[in-house]
C-alpha cells in the first residue's frame, strides 16, 4: 500500500497475549492473510458525547487495534460518527477515515483497510458518481489504491451497472479488490459475471433468524469472506450496544464471559470463512471482543444461539 507519510508506520504486533491466542485464526483476504476478528470504525467516537478529547482518544485506540494484532480494518464515509469537540456536539460523515488516516498512515502493508461506497445523504449514488466517492475515500485515507471497496447497495433490482462502475475503476488501478454488501444471492451472482469479489457484508447476528444463511453457505463455497454487521446490535442497529437476551446470558455465565463474547464466538462458529468486525471506543470492550475467539462454544451452546430470532 502506497501512503502519506503523516507517522513513522506502525508494525502489526502478531506476538502480544491476545494475538497468540486462538484469535491468530486467519482468512486470506485479497491475498493478506487477516485475523478473524477485525475493527470497525462506526463506533470510534463513542455515543456520549465523547469530550473534547474525542479525536486523541479515537487516535489512541486504533493505534491500539493495530498494536493487538488486528490488520482488518472496515470503514466508511457515510458512516455518522458522533461525538463533542471544544464544547460543541458535532455529525460528521468523514471523521472517521479522517482519524484513521492520522492515528495509522503510513499503513503497514499487512494491514487490510476496506471501505463501502454508495450511500449518500441524498440518497443512493448513481453508477456516475461513484468514482468521486472512491477518489473521497483515497484522498482522505491518503492512499494511491484502495483494498477493498464494497458496493453498498440499497433497494436496487440489478447492481450490474453500479458494480461494473467499480469494476472499471478497479481496472485503473484505484481498487484493489472488490465487494458487495447489503445483498441477495441474484446479486452476488450477477457481480461474479463482472468481477471477482473477495467478501460479502451483510447482516447477520445471533437473534436475526437465518435470513442469510443461503449466501453465507454460497460464499463458504466459492472461497469468498462472509462479513456480517450488526453483529452485536442485533436488535437495537444504529443505536449501539448489546442487545439483553437471557439465553445468551446463561451461556456467557457458564463460560464466565461477556454476551458480546458469545455473540461474536458464535458468529465465527458459522465457518472458516465468516469474520467478525466489531466496533467500539472502549480499549477494554477492543480487548475482550478480541478474546471472543478463544471462547469454545459447546454444540448445545450453538444450538440454542441457533433457535434465537428478535
Amino acid at each position: 500500500m502506497q501512503n502519506s507519510q503523516e507517522n513513522a508506520s506502525l508494525p502489526i504486533n502478531l506476538s502480544s497475549e491476545i494475538a497468540e491466542s486462538k484469535s491468530g485464526e486467519f482468512w486470506s483476504l485479497g491475498g493478506v492473510p487477516v485475523r478473524r476478528i477485525g475493527f470497525g470504525t462506526k463506533r470510534l467516537a463513542g455515543g456520549d458525547g465523547g469530550g473534547a478529547d474525542v479525536q486523541d482518544r479515537a487516535i489512541a485506540l486504533l493505534r491500539r487495534v493495530v498494536e493487538l494484532g488486528v490488520n482488518h480494518l472496515d470503514t466508511a464515509e457515510f458512516y455518522p460518527s458522533y461525538g463533542r469537540s471544544g464544547g460543541t456536539d458535532f455529525e460528521s460523515l468523514g471523521w472517521a477515515n479522517d482519524v484513521l488516516r492520522r492515528a495509522l498512515a503510513p499503513y503497514p502493508e499487512e494491514l487490510v483497510i476496506a471501505t463501502k461506497v454508495g450511500p449518500t445523504k441524498h440518497g443512493l449514488a448513481r453508477p456516475d458518481q461513484l468514482r468521486e466517492l472512491v477518489e473521497s475515500d483515497l484522498r482522505v485515507l491518503g492512499v494511491d489504491s484502495l483494498d477493498l471497496v464494497y458496493l453498498r447497495q440499497a433497494g436496487l433490482e440489478s447492481i450490474a451497472e453500479h458494480f461494473g462502475a467499480l469494476a472499471e475503476l478497479q481496472a485503473k488501478g484505484m481498487i484493489r479488490h472488490l465487494g458487495v454488501s447489503n445483498v441477495r444471492v441474484p446479486h452476488l451472482q450477477e457481480a461474479l459475471e463482472i468481477a471477482p469479489v473477495i467478501a460479502v457484508q451483510n447482516r447477520y447476528s445471533v437473534g436475526f433468524g437465518r435470513a442469510n444463511d443461503e449466501i453465507l453457505q454460497l460464499c463458504g463455497e466459492l472461497g469468498i469472506a462472509f462479513i456480517p454487521f450488526f453483529t452485536l446490535t442485533a436488535e437495537s442497529r444504529e443505536g449501539g450496544g448489546v442487545p439483553d437476551s437471557g439465553p445468551v446470558q446463561e451461556i456467557a455465565d457458564r463460560h464466565g464471559a461477556t454476551v458480546a463474547q458469545v455473540r461474536l464466538a458464535w458468529t465465527l462458529s458459522r465457518g472458516d470463512h465468516v469474520l467478525a468486525i466489531p466496533g467500539t471506543s472502549s480499549a477494554q470492550h477492543l480487548e475482550e471482543n478480541l478474546r471472543a475467539a478463544d471462547l469454545a462454544l459447546s454444540p448445545e451452546d450453538v444450538a440454542v444461539l441457533d433457535s434465537l430470532v428478535d
